[in-house]
């Protein structure tokens, strides 16, 4: 596959181990002495995922990326009870552990379940003590099934909408080769409209790539997910960004957490986007890193943490890369 959709080879490979011992597969891009930028993947994806976004900023920044649990080279949970919001902060605490050294700091980076997991470890102290600044993308803290739009909105009955974005989210169903009917229905649930075939077949290889079983076990996690309370224990300056037409976490997720993080620093909506930001919009979102990097991590913190004017709202005019 084409640039900018194809494997960056990382300068570096290791392994970080969890609280329970679960392996996680790391990689490092950049210069190993540039400003450090960790990059949390979302439900059925990989590090692989990250490429058009390190591509963007590996030549002047330390990026660290992780396959969670049950994804990509990462090693799945021994048993049902380590899929769960509480693993997924041991295992964000294990990576920034064994890559970022006592006394320095990241700026952490999560996409959906990433997100969710930048939020399940905000009352870490390892992981506060290492975190400058945090991205949300295109993520949400709670009520997933209510507010999906898989499902058009139009459809008002809320429990037949409740059940059916349910059963997609615990399938067990091998999704099997990419065809032209599944990239389509791929498209209109994680992408919008306006993705390039490109944009839509780089999605696909990384999703049909996740194993079912790990598909559907962190499915019902997601089914379940309540995370306001770790979300208003994230002190750290946070910026949050959400696609226009992402329908698996649309807009009222990001503006809700926009308004209850103690210190956020901005909420950018980008135009005709779907839930796949860091694929469809690499450059914004590369920006959006750029911009904490260089207030928060470079220049240290300028405002103390807790404190917030109330979010900005930002409208991106979004090419695609």
């Amino acid at each position: 596959m084409s640039a900018p959709y194809g494997k960056v080879a990382p300068r570096l490979v290791r392994t970080a181990v969890s609280a329970d011992g679960t392996r996680l597969h790391v990689e490092e891009y950049g210069p190993a002495d540039g400003p450090a930028v960790v990059l949390s993947h979302g439900w059925t994806c990989s590090t692989l995922f990250w490429a058009p976004v390190v591509r963007q900023l590996s030549a002047d920044h330390r990026l660290i990326a992780y396959d969670q649990r049950g994804h990509g080279r990462s090693a799945p949970p021994a048993t049902r009870a380590g899929y769960c919001t509480d693993a997924l902060a041991d295992d964000l605490q294990a990576v920034l552990e064994a890559t970022v050294p006592d006394g320095e700091r990241a700026v952490l980076v999560g996409h959906s379940m990433g997100g969710m997991t930048v939020m399940a470890a905000s009352g870490r102290e390892p992981v506060r003590a290492r975190t400058a600044a945090a991205l949300l993308a295109s993520t949400g803290s709670g009520r997933l099934l209510g507010a999906t739009e898989v499902l058009p909105p139009r459809i008002s009955a809320k429990r037949l909408r409740r059940a059916v974005h349910r059963a997609l989210l615990v399938s067990r169903m091998p999704l099997g080769p990419v065809t032209p009917l599944s990239r389509a229905a791929l498209k209109y649930g994680v992408l919008a409209a306006g993705s390039t075939p490109e944009q839509v077949d780089f999605a696909a290889r990384i999703i049909h790539a996740c194993r079912p079983r790990h598909r559907a076990a962190w499915g019902r996690m997601l089914t379940v997910l309540d995370l306001d309370a770790e979300l208003a224990a994230l002190r750290a300056p946070t910026a949050v960004l959400v696609g226009t037409a992402d329908k698996l976490t649309p807009r009222v997720h990001a503006r809700g957490m926009a308004a209850a993080l103690p210190n956020c620093v901005g909420l950018t909506e980008l135009p005709g986007l779907g839930h796949m930001t860091p694929i469809e919009g690499a450059p914004a979102v590369a920006a959006a890193i750029r911009t904490l990097v260089a207030e928060y991590l470079e220049a240290g913190t300028k405002e103390p943490a807790g404190t917030t004017s109330g979010p900005e709202t930002a409208t991106v005019e979004e090419k695609s890369a």
